[in-house]
């Protein structure tokens, strides 16, 4: 008869954790703590951050690029909301539907500029660049004039275009 001996693996994260997984890109023994399950098999974090640095694609321009569009097309559309918000009630409205639409075109026009290329610190820098495009605006709106309504109005902008750019940028789908 044949017997078959199987040595004792430990975690290489964790070297007191006996463990049966081994990841399945560079085969070194892991611990459930430490495992990442993937589409294809349970793999290392070391393994799981070397393949997302493969989608980080960025350069070191398009962080600035992409800060001064989205400044300036944030800009644009915070004094576009200060002329909305004088509507009155329908204004409201037309918050609600021309937000999504400004975060599209800020979203489009910093994918143009950037060239299409991506990394998740590029999405908040893009993000920030919003918000500091809109701060001008809020801040006239806050101190000369008083108008709580009109800031009220650039938050709600801030509330929906944020997050409107960061998922175009990204790729996030929220339905599938």
């Amino acid at each position: 008869m044949t017997e078959i001996t199987t040595e004792t693996l430990y975690c290489y994260v964790h070297p007191t954790r006996e463990t049966a997984l081994r990841c399945n890109n560079c085969n070194r023994p892991i611990c459930a703590a430490c495992a990442v399950r993937t589409p294809i098999g349970y793999r290392c974090r070391e393994c799981v951050k070397g393949q997302q640095k493969a989608f980080d694609t960025s350069e070191w321009y398009d962080f600035l690029t992409g800060f001064v569009v989205a400044a300036l097309i944030s800009l644009v559309a915070s004094f576009l909301v200060i002329f909305i918000g004088r509507i009155g009630f329908f204004g409201w409205f037309l918050i609600a539907a021309g937000a999504p639409t400004a975060g599209v075109a800020i979203a489009e026009g910093v994918r143009l500029v950037t060239g299409k290329r991506r990394s998740r610190p590029l999405f908040i820098t893009v993000i920030v660049g919003v918000v500091l495009g809109a701060l001008p605006v809020i801040l006239s709106q806050l101190i000369l004039t008083g108008n709580f309504f009109g800031v009220l109005f650039q938050v709600i902008y801030l509330v929906i275009a944020v997050p409107v750019v960061y998922s175009r940028l990204s790729g996030i789908q929220l339905f599938r």
